[in-house]
């Protein structure tokens, strides 16, 4: 047995979750789902494969992850926590295979590369790759972050190191219809407009100490901290010129431009204007109770 398991979250991922089993069958790791109530055939699958599951209803992916790092006993040093529409590719597959805890005795967490997909297409410009994901840590050791809403990471305490060459490809499937990519952002903006207003409010912190030169987690913190000094409305515009101009966005072709466009202006807009309209209701309850 190696000296890791895998975590997956689910939800009616039928169409993701055979391809993500499959990629890491050769392995014989321990493979522990956690599913908030699918009615596809999810469940079924995971008994074919033979993995471990559990039931925890689904509040935000960062309380989810929190969730799936205790509800399950876990007998192996180390935790790979996947999403169910990742895979992970021959060239991490010959690294995980080679892995052996004794050899990274000094570390406590490694990033892995991923490329992702829209639409079939691989977003190699705009900011999204190398795009290093912290994926792989040691259990009881790592953590996630729930100082997040909507964005979910890992924190791990110690030194962590990247493994560049180690991709995870990730695609949604669902994603193909545009109409299931809308609704889903518009549920992610409530959970980003509702951290940005406590975060205004100073109800809300960052975990991970903010480093421009540091590890990817740490810049993506200052990143933040950056983007939320900047005047709500007028950064989608500046963030969508920086992705299409600056990080070449614009190389990706019809479908990666359309993908940019939807992620790094509609979506922030649509936050803006979700900020906008909470703020409005809170100084009108304020004014009332006053």
């Amino acid at each position: 047995m190696p000296d890791f398991s895998f975590i997956i979250l689910t939800y009616n991922e039928e169409q993701h979750l055979p391809r993500l089993l499959e990629s890491i069958k050769i392995l014989n790791a321990n493979t522990y789902i956690l599913d908030s109530g699918s009615t596809d055939q999810t469940l079924t699958i995971c008994k074919q494969y033979g993995v471990h599951i559990a039931y925890h209803a689904f509040e935000n992916h960062p309380k989810q992850w929190d969730t799936a790092l205790k509800i399950f006993t876990i007998n192996t040093p180390w935790i790979i926590g996947l999403d169910a529409d990742q895979i992970v590719t021959p060239e991490l597959l010959v690294q995980l295979q080679n892995f052996k805890t004794e050899d990274y005795s000094d570390v406590n967490g490694i990033y892995f590369n991923r490329k992702n997909y829209f639409k079939g297409k691989w977003l190699k410009y705009g900011g999204y790759y190398p795009k290093y994901l912290l994926k792989m840590f040691r259990y009881g050791i790592g953590y996630s972050d729930l100082n997040e809403n909507m964005d979910h990471r890992f924190i791990v305490p110690g030194k962590s190191i990247i493994w560049k060459k180690g991709h995870i490809l990730e695609e949604n499937l669902k994603e193909n219809k545009i109409s299931f990519w809308i609704d889903k952002h518009n549920r992610y903006s409530d959970l980003v407009a509702d951290e940005e207003i406590e975060r205004l409010l100073n109800n809300r912190n960052q975990t991970i100490v903010p480093r421009f030169w540091g590890l990817p987690d740490e810049r993506i913190a200052w990143l933040k901290r950056l983007w939320w000094k900047l005047p709500h409305f007028l950064r989608p515009f500046l963030y969508f010129f920086y992705r299409m101009i600056f990080q070449l966005g614009i190389l990706d072709g019809r479908t990666g431009i359309l993908f940019h466009f939807l992620q790094g202006f509609w979506f922030r807009i649509i936050v803006d204007v979700k900020i906008a309209e909470k703020l409005k209701q809170i100084k009108s309850h304020t004014k009332i109770n006053t």
